[in-house]
């Protein structure tokens, strides 16, 4: 089999040295392995466990089952939020939404979805799906999240991500200020109301 020039001949030679059985750090070897190709934790696992823990062989088996498919590509374009810059009072719902391009030349893939993976957790969402968008087509896509219970500034890092676990496109930043005084979401439902008395007006 041949394996991309990017891996380091000489740590493959080393394999049968390392001698470790802890499923943890095989976990991080192979991640350290395979730096470049976007490899988290739980497609790490998922290799590795199917071939009962083997480090050299979890290596071989992700060439032979990932090579031949090219990560996706997404662009953010802008972000969409309505109310955009307003601060959010102290445990309350709100929307983030942003405008993202497929970027790339082939198709998404299925089940693709928006994942939290780092930062302050707003609400009980993690995950939101994504539809399928082909090269260069766009799409608006929203999270529902609620304000953490302390005036301040919070973060949350949002990525894209395939139904085998791997990352890609550019990073989403939610970023947000609390603050007692917040019409974020006065702003939204305001918003919300107009767009649904414009749209009984137009079906009347």
């Amino acid at each position: 089999m041949n394996v991309d020039n990017d891996l380091d001949q000489h740590l493959l030679r080393q394999f049968s040295c390392l001698g470790t059985t802890d499923k943890d750090d095989l976990v991080k070897q192979l991640q350290k392995l395979l730096a470049g190709s976007q490899l988290n934790e739980a497609t790490a696992t998922f290799f590795l466990d199917m071939n009962n823990w083997n480090l050299q062989a979890a290596i071989c088996s992700y060439f032979d089952f990932e090579s031949p498919f090219k990560f996706p590509c997404m662009a953010l374009i802008c972000d969409s939020t309505i109310g955009e810059g307003e601060s959010v009072p102290p445990n309350t719902k709100f929307r983030k939404s942003w405008h993202v391009r497929n970027s790339g030349t082939e198709a998404w893939p299925a089940e693709i979805c928006l994942q939290h993976t780092g930062g302050v957790q707003m609400g009980e969402c993690t995950r939101v799906p994504v539809p399928s968008l082909g090269p260069k087509e766009t799409a608006e896509i929203s999270v529902d999240l609620t304000s953490p219970p302390i005036n301040g500034v919070y973060q949350s890092k949002w990525r894209m991500m395939t139904s085998t676990g791997s990352y890609f496109g550019d990073i989403i930043w939610v970023i947000i200020a609390v603050n007692e005084c917040g019409t974020l979401a006065v702003t939204q439902q305001l918003h919300q109301l107009s767009t649904s008395q414009s749209n009984d007006v137009q079906m009347c």
